[in-house]
This record gives structure tokens, C-alpha cells and sequence, in this order.
């Protein structure tokens, strides 16, 4: 099975083309936020490898099980299981403009090309710890993967 990265100009511009296809009254199949909020999540959490978004530490053992984690997923080339637990900061629960969350992750994913590109991506995630930029895009892509499907595009 293919390990699709974000890093891969094909599977990049699979992701925009995804994100494109979906509109105001797309439904979810899971999950708590609308396709708006979905939108600023992934704006949100792609901002943590720019070093936009800045998460609070986690203890050692929750550290560990990230690590093992990312290491599973990797192996496996596993999915992210549907309504897992996320960061305070990343959880969207309020109301958002979706053009405007649509045109921020577009943004944020140019802006993300571009530090990958330039070799500018952080080399630890707080919860998944040493990251090279194989990592990034594969965790990127799974994350953006994951959200998209749950909006059936």
C-alpha cells in the first residue's frame, strides 16, 4: 500500500482538489463540527508545523503513547480513528465562515509547501516527538485525509 505524503506534489494537489470540492452544505459522516469548523481544524493543526500554532507540553506518558502512535501509523500506514481525543487548542466549537476557513487552510497549505520546501519544519511535535520532514507529510496527509473523509470528499 501506497504511504501518501503531503510532501508528494500529486497527493498535495489531491488534498486542494478535495478541499475545493466541498461546500457550505457538505455533511459529515462523524463527529461534532460542521464542515466550516472542520476547516479551521485543519487550518489549525497544519499551523503547528509552520510554528503558528503553539501546544501546551504533555506529561511523559501521554509523550510516549504519541510516539508509539506515530511509529504504529507509519508501520501499518494506519488511518486516524474516528472522534479520538485532540488538543483544547485545536478543538473548533464555534461558529466559523466557511469561505473564509476554506481560503485560510488553502493558505495555510501553500504557506506549509513553502516551509517544507525550504527545509523550515520543526524537528519535534509535542506529542509525537522527533519529526523529520517524512514524518510531517505523512502525518499531514493522514490528518488531512482523515477530515476530508469524514466530509465524503
Amino acid at each position: 500500500m501506497v504511504k501518501k505524503s503531503l510532501h508528494n506534489p500529486i497527493y498535495f494537489g489531491e488534498i486542494i482538489t478535495r478541499i475545493s470540492m466541498l461546500t457550505e452544505s457538505s455533511v459529515r459522516k462523524w463527529g461534532k463540527m460542521d464542515v466550516a469548523q472542520m476547516l479551521r481544524h485543519c487550518d489549525l493543526v497544519l499551523g503547528i508545523a509552520l510554528k503558528k500554532t503553539e501546544l501546551d507540553p504533555v506529561n511523559p506518558l501521554f509523550g510516549t503513547i504519541g510516539v508509539l502512535t506515530k511509529i504504529e501509523m507509519q508501520v501499518f500506514n494506519n488511518g486516524i480513528p474516528r472522534n479520538m481525543p485532540t488538543f483544547k487548542k485545536l478543538i473548533v466549537n464555534f461558529e466559523c465562515d466557511f469561505n473564509e476557513a476554506r481560503v485560510g487552510l488553502l493558505k495555510t497549505m501553500n504557506e506549509y509547501w513553502e516551509s517544507f520546501t525550504s527545509h523550515n519544519l520543526p524537528e519535534k511535535h509535542v506529542l509525537f516527538g522527533k519529526m523529520d520532514d517524512k514524518d510531517w507529510g505523512f502525518l499531514e496527509y493522514k490528518h488531512l485525509n482523515h477530515h476530508l473523509k469524514q466530509f465524503s470528499v
